[in-house]
């Protein structure tokens, strides 16, 4: 039995349906949610010759008329020109105002599905059906939807959330081992932020969730939207607490950038960056448990994760740099989320620099 997570929000509140086996009801449980007669399902090249067609076959059974685009897999495919390719998808099979967009695949598929829909006449229904780990646990749910440019990671986007989210726990099965470990870094992350005893869990069970365990697994995704969906009901708009969840993302952005976003998956450059996090929160005196740096570098080692950049020279300044172009810089104060204790992070305004490259150096070798 399927177990449901709503995100509340009101007017926009909506479902995310987690259990082994979704995919082939996906367009029972997303039929009822997307009104008009026609879905345009979005997915890279990859994901569409494993799960298109399921999908597709899903949608089609419970009423609407269903076609897919597909664009090449990777993060270098998240830009404006495969929008305006998508975009041209939409005109050519005459999606409408009554229409809908469908995600399937990872945090690319998602990202670039849910901002053609967000712009496409104005906005359209959006739906997610995340076949990655990473998607799962994280970007599928909470309405952040965009782009990459050459000014730096999702700075062109919007928000917007989706009518539903259907997460079949199976397809980890076929993921490439290197991006499911990705997605561990983000379960690992709500574990810092907010829930000791979710880190704790990971900790007796790290050999179980590496294996892909189904029951391991279920859990793991389970708890982790049921977390994101308290904060994005809180803050839908990223304006205060929210924010939390970007701990390790602004050091990890900027590796992403520096590296030319090819070298490092998403997850990868996290882990990293809650080591630099974690470091950069020691030496502004915010770090109040001394054994978090320990307990987290054992995981991330546990998940097989890096958490350290091999630097060449020059980069340690451009990396400092590359924080101020953050999307997370608000009034020109560059913020950083770091952490007091298991289970607890603060936000904190524009640290001396000094301590930043600290933070930065902790993570390079």
């Amino acid at each position: 039995m399927a177990e449901i997570v709503r995100v509340e929000l009101g007017s926009d509140a909506y479902p995310i349906h987690i259990a082994p086996g979704l995919l082939a009801d996906a367009g029972a449980l997303l039929r009822p949610l997307l009104p008009g007669p026609q879905a345009l399902v979005v997915a890279d090249e990859q994901v569409a010759r494993h799960h298109g067609q399921r999908l597709v076959d899903a949608l089609t059974s419970a009423g609407l008329r269903v076609h897919l685009a597909t664009f090449p897999a990777g993060e270098l495919s998240k830009t404006m020109a495969t929008a305006e390719r998508l975009w041209q998808a939409c005109a050519e099979h005459r999606i409408d105002r009554g229409d809908a967009i469908v995600a399937l695949g990872g945090g690319v598929s998602g990202d670039l599905a849910g901002y053609v829909a967000a712009c496409w006449m104005r906005g359209i229904r959006f739906a997610q059906v995340p076949t990655s780990l990473l998607a799962m646990v994280d970007s599928s749910v909470g309405g952040k939807t965009g782009v990459n440019s050459a000014a730096g990671k999702n700075l062109v986007g919007a928000f917007k959330q989706p009518v539903g989210v259907v997460i079949d726990t199976t397809l980890v099965a076929t993921m490439d081992a290197r991006e499911y470990r990705s997605g561990l870094a983000e379960v690992l992350k709500y574990g810092v932020i907010r829930d000791p005893a979710f880190f704790a869990w990971q900790e007796a069970n790290a050999a179980a969730l590496v294996a892909r365990d189904p029951q391991a697994v279920a859990r793991a995704v389970a708890q982790s939207c049921r977390i994101k969906a308290d904060y994005v009901a809180a803050d839908p708009f990223e304006r205060g607490i929210r924010a939390q969840l970007n701990y390790g993302h602004t050091f990890g952005h900027a590796l992403e950038r520096e590296t030319g976003y090819g070298r490092y998956l998403h997850g990868e450059a996290v882990a990293v960056g809650m080591r630099m996090a974690a470091a950069c929160a020691q030496r502004l005196g915010v770090l109040a448990d001394a054994t978090l740096i320990a307990r987290q570098d054992d995981l991330i080692a546990r998940f097989d994760l890096p958490a350290r950049h091999v630097a060449e020279a020059g980069q340690l300044e451009r990396l400092v740099a590359h924080c101020r172009l953050d999307k997370k810089v608000s009034g020109g104060r560059t913020r950083f989320i770091l952490p007091v204790r298991m289970g607890e992070v603060v936000l904190s305004e524009a640290p001396d620099e000094t301590q930043v490259a600290a933070g930065f150096a902790a993570g390079l070798s």
